[in-house]
Parts: C-alpha cells; sequence; structure tokens
C-alpha cells in the first residue's frame, strides 16, 4: 500500500486533483469530512463542542460551521481548543482507514493542513498543488467569497514556499483542468510504480 498526503492552499485546485485522483482508482480521504464527521450531532466531539463554546454556535440543533468558522478565526485560543477536541478524533479515525487498507491500495489523503499540524511522518509521499495567488483568488472569487476575506484565508495558511519544502513533488495548477488532468495522470501512473517497486 502507499499511503500519499495531498496539500496545498485555499483555491489552489486540491479538490480537483483529488477528484482526478479518486476518478483514475485511488481511495481518496479528505480530513475535511473526517473532521464534520468528528463533531456530528449525537457524537461526543459533538457535545464537547457545545460544551466548550456554547448554544450560539448552533442552528437548528446542528453545529452552525460558518459561525464556528467566524468564531476560531478571530480567537486563536478558540482555534486551539476546537483543534485539541477534532483533532485526536480525526487522527484516530484516519488510522483505521489505513488499518483497512490493502497491499494494492493508493491511498491518497486531501489534507489542508499538512505543515501547519507536521504531519509529514505519517505518510510514505507528499503532494501539494500550488497555483498563483492571482489564479488563487480568482477561483475563490467564483465561490462568492470576498476579496477580504480570501485575502486573510489565505494569510492564515502556510506560504507556499513552505508547502513545497514540506513535500516530494509539487503540482503547478495555474492551467486549465485538462492541464491539471495531465500532470495527476503521470503522478497517478509514478504511484503505481512505486506500488509495484515494493512489492518486489
Amino acid at each position: 500500500m502507499l499511503i500519499v498526503a495531498l496539500t496545498g492552499g485555499i483555491g489552489s485546485g486540491k479538490s480537483l486533483a483529488a477528484q482526478y485522483f479518486s476518478e483514475l482508482g485511488a481511495l481518496v480521504v479528505d480530513a475535511d469530512d473526517l473532521a464534520r464527521t468528528a463533531i456530528e450531532r449525537g457524537s461526543k466531539g459533538f457535545d464537547e463542542v457545545v460544551a466548550t463554546f456554547g448554544d450560539s454556535i448552533l442552528k437548528d440543533g446542528q453545529i452552525d460551521r460558518r459561525v464556528l468558522a467566524e468564531k476560531i478565526f478571530r480567537d486563536s485560543q478558540a482555534k486551539r481548543l476546537l483543534e485539541e477536541i477534532v483533532h485526536p478524533r480525526v487522527r484516530q479515525a484516519f488510522g483505521e482507514i489505513v488499518e483497512s487498507l490493502r497491499d494494492d491500495q493508493i491511498l491518497i489523503y486531501e489534507i489542508p493542513l499538512l505543515v501547519e499540524t507536521s504531519a509529514r511522518s505519517s505518510f510514505d509521499f507528499a503532494i501539494t498543488v500550488e497555483s498563483s495567488i492571482e489564479a488563487r483568488t480568482l477561483r475563490l472569487a467564483d465561490r462568492g467569497m470576498s476579496r477580504r476575506d480570501i485575502t486573510s484565508r489565505i494569510a492564515a495558511q502556510s506560504t507556499s514556499d513552505d508547502r513545497r519544502e514540506f513535500v516530494d513533488l509539487v503540482i503547478e495548477n495555474d492551467g486549465s483542468p485538462d492541464d491539471l488532468l495531465r500532470q495527476v495522470e503521470g503522478v497517478w501512473e509514478m504511484l503505481q510504480r512505486k506500488v509495484e517497486s515494493e512489492k518486489r
């Protein structure tokens, strides 16, 4: 098996690359999905988050993720408290997925905070999808984000230089979706060769 981290800044095209990997045959897992599951209603994580941040983060009995995100974005202490609840549960869920892998499987783990969480040692290989600030800004604006939100979200993440130094391979995504697909196809073939070589 091969456990691969796929990271990249917001708006870089990381999720589209993950989609392409999935279509090519990879098992793709999104860390954000695991984080959402960790605090779903009915879970211990949900109870801890509500006990920590109060009922003001609830809407129709569910955690309003937009309100929670705004709260932790403004307050580093609140961010740390949320991470202490969510991160151990995400790590446990990720570990269970890894345990279930077959020997010939390639797992692509979409992890936005690879650098920030110093998680590189958990993976056999790491990839970052990088894109110019201009291209990222255009993509995020197309999603409806304001210019101020875009600037603050990009500034809150690790830099492109930091990610590039932290990984084994960089996918450059300043072209078309087809350009990205061709790069992903090349990386997928390389990853398959790595799995085959480790079998020998």
